[in-house]
């Protein structure tokens, strides 16, 4: 039996408020947001935006947002072609929250130099 796919998407770096990449995100979400954690390991890539390994015991502090469903579709291709282009190849994921909401995720590919940020929090890392 298949799912359906989440409604919501959880931001750990760049994609959260006050950071650079926000204004990317914020036309397509339909709520405030909800605080959430997901299992996984947080780095810190040197250029600027975080890299996630989900899975294993850490967890790696975020937000989730609900997507608008009438442009749910359309701000997946726009942050799929974002995320597909920045160094280390990011993918979208499915993931479910420590809270157990199922939310889209990025996570990252392969190919950069990771130094793991032991808070999970971008906003926290030294």
């Amino acid at each position: 039996m298949s799912h359906p796919d989440p409604e919501r998407l959880f931001v750990y770096g760049t994609l959260r408020p006050g950071d650079c990449r926000w204004a990317l995100l914020e036309p397509y979400v339909s709520d405030d947001g909800i605080e959430d954690t997901v299992a996984g390991t947080l780095y810190d890539t040197g250029l600027d935006y975080p890299a996630a390994v989900f899975g294993g015991s850490g967890r790696i502090r975020g937000i989730h947002f609900g997507l608008s469903e009438s442009t749910r579709e359309e701000a997946l291709r726009e942050l799929d072609i974002v995320e597909d282009t920045v160094d280390g190849l990011y993918r979208r994921v499915i993931l479910t929250t420590t809270s157990g909401t199922q939310v889209w995720a990025y996570e990252y590919g392969s190919g950069l130099d990771l130094t793991v940020i032991p808070s999970g929090d971008w906003f926290a890392r030294a």
